[in-house]
């Protein structure tokens, strides 16, 4: 893929906008994937150089929920056994699937599921006042995070509506604490799959950086709002993220 100015900046707005989506919602890939395949990167490394900058706002966005008391840091390590057992599978199937059929399955995963989202957003939105279970007194959210960790493994695009599936609507945590576990177990899945398609010399790491700088920005930026946010504004703002990704992954 050539790297220009244009381009460059292109990266660094979609950027930008998808790691704010990914942190309050979910499917900002959805903006990503087709645009680095829209630029010349096969479908192999787009996917694998995307991940990069989840990685990078995923890590950003824990942080800052963390320092905000958001973060419930004793279901971290419970989740994250069916998430990365899950997640290792996903990557191994992308990385090792032709790049013939690696590009209609990326983007007709991504439109199903965009798909699901805008027919059933109620699904991650858990009742107010709703106490949270333990993973490990659900056996529906521990499969939940273990698809979650294979799909975002596999394609990432959409994976966060997956995750608030199985933390809020399963587990039923709240929206900002569903997200702040979302993205830790984002952090995770991704860091397997990066290693994989790292040692699989998949990562065109160049433009991979330039749409990393617009992932942490928008990732950083969207934990400020969604601790100060209403609740209705959360689900309302989640609910035109479903349409928008699905919207985006119909027109890719």
């Amino acid at each position: 893929m050539e790297v220009t100015l244009l381009s460059s900046i292109t990266l660094i707005v979609l950027g930008l906008f998808a790691g704010a989506i990914n942190t309050l919602a979910g499917g900002g890939s959805n903006l990503t994937l087709p645009a680095l395949m829209i630029m010349g990167m096969p479908a192999d490394i787009a996917n694998a150089s995307n991940r990069v900058g989840i990685f990078l706002q995923s890590l950003t966005g824990a942080i800052g929920f963390k320092k905000h008391n958001r973060l419930e840091t004793t279901e971290i390590m419970p989740m994250m056994v069916p998430t990365l057992l899950g997640g290792i599978a996903g990557a191994l199937t992308a990385s090792y699937s032709p790049e013939s059929l690696l590009k209609p399955m990326l983007l007709g995963v991504m439109i199903i599921m965009s798909l699901i989202m805008v027919i059933r957003p109620a699904m991650i939105v858990p009742d107010i006042g709703s106490i949270p279970l333990k993973v490990s007194e659900s056996k529906k959210g521990w499969t939940g995070l273990v698809i979650a960790g294979f799909y975002g493994g596999f394609v990432q695009a959409g994976v966060g509506f997956i995750l608030l599936a199985a933390v809020c609507g399963v587990l039923r945590y709240d929206l900002v604490r569903g997200n702040a576990l979302k993205l830790v177990c984002t952090l995770a899945f991704t860091t397997m799959a990066l290693i994989v398609f790292i040692a699989r010399g998949q990562v065109d790491w160049i433009p991979a950086l330039i749409l990393s700088i617009g992932f942490i920005i928008g990732a950083h930026l969207s934990v400020k709002f969604a601790i100060t946010a209403k609740s209705e504004t959360l689900k309302q703002i989640l609910l035109i993220m479903t349409l928008v990704g699905c919207g985006v992954a119909l027109l890719f």
